[in-house]
């Protein structure tokens, strides 16, 4: 998905929230309440969003599936088709309009990737309903003057926030991912993207803190990530002699091909990626012997290793109830959920508009596992932890915090 909408989807999506129009929440089971999350559940992005689905159920469960004199009910949607391998607008769009349509849910907890909450916002922003992401770090999304043109704006039709999301930006993630790479002793840096919403964004904010900082940017190219190799594009970068490649991009997106291409070209530098990469899936997909000791990758929080108090305990309980050890966005899922049940528990009713407000009002959230933090004035949690992590042995391995 590019950075804006094809002409023909915006109308269609336009034309889609007018039909919806919004709808309120009569009708339905008043004893119960529906949370819904939609997710890629369907592609390499699985194995990440498994474990925040995890992290969810684990929530429930400790509520026994109950919050503000409600039974609780949780479906796990799609919004990924098998053709496609990764989300669809179409999809993201579909779930959007179930989630109106249904008097009985109250909360959308989604998306995964920024380009399909581009999608969703403004169709349930139009419904009062509230929106949760424990993934979405494109800044444009919540924050004025920090995106492109008429955001956040253009998400919120009514002219209401109904959007939080559980993660630091990449206003925060890219700029110090430059940083990094600086104390790293990186001179030159070419830059590559998936020309989607949250790789261009992060590749365009790392490339404007490395010409702050003085790094040569050799070069910015946007990759089709439909492509099914690279070398050629390898080659010609390697004549520029960069110290450190960096991609602005997923796994989805071919991080991992990248990453082999790079080798298989003789382009012995280092690599960068942000963290839509920190996951299994995304060494799976390099080749631990492409990646180890030369692979460095950034991440909204602290890998679940190095996770203390409630966010041990949480690693613990995942580990028990679903004997491995969970990616770094299943941490996230819970948080997502246990402020999805406070919500709830505040508002006290089954009243959409209702559940919002309390959401809104959340300050100094301590019933989590992330410890104490709220929401401001746009949605965004005052989070602001980034960590710099390397591959070593095929493993993730942490190595510091970025910007302290």
């Amino acid at each position: 998905m590019s950075r804006f909408l094809p002409p023909v989807l915006l109308i269609a999506l336009l034309g889609m929230i007018t039909l919806i129009g919004w709808q309120g929440s009569a009708g339905g089971d008043p004893e119960l309440i529906k949370i819904v999350s939609s997710l890629p559940r369907t592609g390499s992005a699985k194995a990440q969003t498994d474990t925040i689905v995890n992290g969810i159920k684990i929530a429930l469960a400790e509520s026994q599936s109950k919050a503000g004199g409600f039974e609780i009910v949780y479906a796990d949607w799609d919004d990924a088709t098998a053709g496609a391998g990764q989300w669809t607008a179409e999809a993201e769009t579909a779930n959007a309009a179930r989630a109106v349509r249904d008097p009985d849910v109250m909360i959308y907890i989604g998306t995964y990737n920024s380009g399909a909450a581009k999608i969703s916002m403004p169709i349930l922003n139009k419904a009062h309903l509230l929106m949760i992401s424990p993934a979405n770090t494109w800044p444009g999304l919540t924050k004025p003057d920090k995106g492109d043109p008429g955001e956040p704006a253009i998400y919120r039709p009514t002219g209401q926030v109904n959007y939080v999301r559980m993660v630091p930006t990449d206003d925060l993630q890219g700029p110090l991912g430059a940083a990094w790479a600086k104390e790293l002793g990186v001179k030159r840096v070419y830059v590559l993207d998936d020309n989607e919403v949250y790789g261009k964004g992060i590749a365009t904010l790392f490339i404007e803190a490395c010409q702050d900082l003085g790094i040569d940017v050799l070069g910015h190219e946007s990759i089709d990530s439909k492509a099914q190799e690279f070398k050629p594009l390898m080659a010609t970068i390697k004549g520029e002699k960069p110290d450190l490649v960096y991609f602005g991009g997923t796994t989805q997106s071919k991080g991992g091909q990248i990453a082999k291409d790079m080798v298989a070209a003789g382009l012995d530098c280092k690599l960068m990626v942000p963290d839509a990469c920190y996951e299994e899936a995304f060494i799976e997909s390099a080749g631990a012997e492409n990646v180890n000791d030369r692979c460095y990758v950034t991440f909204g929080g602290l890998p679940p290793e190095e996770l203390r108090g409630p966010g041990r305990a949480f690693v613990e309980k995942y580990e028990q109830r679903f004997g491995g050890k969970p990616e770094g966005y299943a941490i996230y899922g819970y948080e997502a959920a246990k402020v999805a049940l406070a919500a709830i528990s505040r508002a006290g009713a089954k009243d959409r508009a209702a559940i919002l407000k309390a959401c809104l009002a959340i300050k100094n959230f301590d019933k989590g596992a992330l410890g104490t933090w709220s929401f401001d004035a746009n949605g965004d949690t005052t989070l602001k932890t980034i960590s710099g992590n390397v591959i070593h042995n095929g493993q993730f391995e942490f190595v510091k915090l970025l910007g302290q």
